[in-house]
């Protein structure tokens, strides 16, 4: 029998009690309240109930072990940016790899794989595999439903998609940025119950008294948590999220953060935790801990309800970490295949032809800090080159999958001053993504991606200055957190000598792809307008 000792936070009844917990084997066994006074707390399981664990860069089990030090018991993960390059088998790979892990980790079915139709992805999920999908244990729910244009106007395949949730009675999580009125109200009537793409207080006021249930997000390149907490405070069905959490700040915290900057920002602390323990673990029915009896014991020790600095965490009885320090490795490894089937790229590839000699007017990609919306510019270029001094870049998406296609445009924000950045990470569809100052390191760099097979470069000279492989998919590395995080800072440190002065550079790049985040985003077809959402022309006539 082992025992833990302070004072519990019973989130049912919203009360805070010494006691002292008991453990038999995996499960509490009895709560015995006492008249000690302690100086820690104990938590029920800390869930993230919406993170891609692939934006990590870590297989679901590395990644395990970073949270798992953080007193994360449990996430809830969509897969789809595997699912878009590898399909079915990708998903599979992460529920088996995951098998390893340190926490509980539960996945949503991808709902929408290709996220659009302007864009190429390695694979397609059709109705088909969201049935098989479905029927896994591990599957709680279907995935951000982004084709929120699909749903408004009845679209055959994905509606069914939803019957299908609904008849294994798994709940529908959306991803609606900015819609509203009847449009809104439309889609959350085809049952859509969760939203974590609000951006304003007045949105998510909208879609809460709609009947969503509010992700209050606080990522890497998504900050909403200043802007939405108020809602969370008169609320008690908002959950709080990462979405995308990039692992340079994953190793600093993970729930624990949350925790600490909702409190920070006036939310009653048990409401606070409530939030990411019986709010997520009751709407996805997941078979987590919530310090009851018979409950699995997914306990979590903190010091405070200010802090949350975790002392330890256990998960089925069992202590993964304590004070900071992992005490279970993942020692499994299943290896999956790669998808690149791109020729080399030469600079003039990168050509961009007009019949303007001079002082053309072209449609730019506005990057904005800690959002992953862009806007939308109109800027007057001499010729179809970047601009260092005006910070107006070349950017392109590579496709990979074998069609040999190009999309090229301009983006303004990285404020390059040399070279260039490639990725083989950008959302959802995962071909390489490219911005640069010069179309040779531009080519050189995603020669190289290609070379590797998948990864991060970064280029000055058509010389490789920062670099890390991602074997899994394009996605992902099989090596320790401390080798990635190493390389990681390296690649950062090369970015910012460039002159590059985004705090997530990465992240911001990846996310230049993903065509149902407004404003002007880009595919391997072209730029792409997402409130009109069809394709625009570079040159803006």
């Amino acid at each position: 029998m082992k025992t833990i000792e302070g004072n519990l936070v019973d989130v049912f009844e919203e009360k805070i009690f010494p006691a002292i917990v008991k453990i038999k084997e995996d499960k509490i066994y009895e709560i015995k309240k006492t008249n000690k006074e302690y100086e820690r707390f104990i938590l029920p399981s800390l869930i993230d109930a919406h993170i891609h664990i692939e934006s990590s860069m870590l297989t679901p089990s590395r990644f395990s072990e970073v949270v798992s030090i953080h007193g994360t018991t449990s996430v809830i993960s969509d897969p789809h940016e595997i699912a878009n390059v590898l399909g079915i088998d990708g998903i599979k790979y992460m529920i088996k790899e995951a098998e390893a892990s340190n926490v509980k980790i539960f996945y949503t079915a991808p709902s929408c794989v290709p996220a659009t139709k302007f864009e190429t992805s390695g694979a397609i999920l059709g109705i088909k595999e969201i049935e098989k999908l479905m029927r896994l244990e591990k599957i709680v729910g279907l995935g951000e439903v982004m084709n929120f244009p699909g749903v408004i106007n009845g679209d055959k395949e994905i509606m069914k998609k939803i019957e299908i949730a609904k008849k294994y009675n798994k709940p529908i999580d959306g991803h609606c940025p900015g819609l509203s009125g009847k449009k809104l109200k439309k889609y959350i009537s085809a049952g859509i119950s969760t939203d974590h793409e609000c951006t304003s207080l007045k949105e998510a006021e909208e879609k809460l008294k709609l009947g969503m249930k509010i992700m209050i997000r606080e990522g890497s390149s998504a900050k909403n948590m200043e802007d939405l907490i108020e809602i969370a405070k008169e609320n008690d069905e908002c959950f709080l999220v990462s979405d995308d959490k990039h692992l340079e700040d994953l190793i600093k915290g993970h729930v624990n953060f949350l925790l600490k900057r909702a409190v920070e920002l006036g939310v009653d602390p048990i409401k606070a935790i409530k939030m990411v323990s019986l709010n997520p673990a009751l709407h996805y029915k997941l078979p987590v801990g919530l310090l009851r009896i018979g409950d699995p014991a997914d306990i979590v020790v903190v010091n405070d309800l200010k802090n949350f600095n975790v002392i330890e965490n256990w998960i089925d009885g069992k202590l993964i970490s304590r004070k900071g320090k992992l005490l279970r490795r993942c020692k499994k490894k299943i290896k999956i295949k790669n998808s690149f089937r791109l020729k080399k790229i030469e600079p003039k590839r990168f050509e961009i032809k007009t019949n303007k000699k001079e002082n053309i007017k072209i449609r730019v990609i506005k990057v904005i800090e800690n959002q992953i919306i862009t806007k939308s510019e109109t800027v007057i270029l001499k010729k179809l080159s970047s601009d260092i001094k005006k910070d107006i870049l070349k950017i392109a998406v590579v496709e990979r999958y074998g069609h040999n296609r190009i999309g090229i445009g301009f983006v303004k924000g990285f404020c390059l001053k040399a070279g260039a950045i490639a990725s083989s990470i950008a959302h959802d569809s995962h071909n390489i993504i490219v911005v640069g100052t010069n179309d040779k390191d531009m080519s050189y760099a995603v020669n190289y991606i290609r070379k590797i097979r998948g990864g991060i470069a970064v280029v000055k000279n058509k010389k490789i200055i920062g670099k890390i492989e991602l074997p899994v998919a394009g996605l992902m590395s099989n090596k320790s957190s401390g080798y990635v995080i190493k390389k990681l800072k390296d690649i950062h440190e090369k970015i910012r000598k460039l002159g590059c002065n985004l705090k997530s550079p990465l992240m911001h790049l990846s996310f230049l792809a993903l065509l149902v985040i407004p404003e002007l985003k880009i595919s391997d077809y072209g730029l792409f307008d997402v409130n009109r959402f069809e394709f625009v022309d570079l040159i803006d006539e």
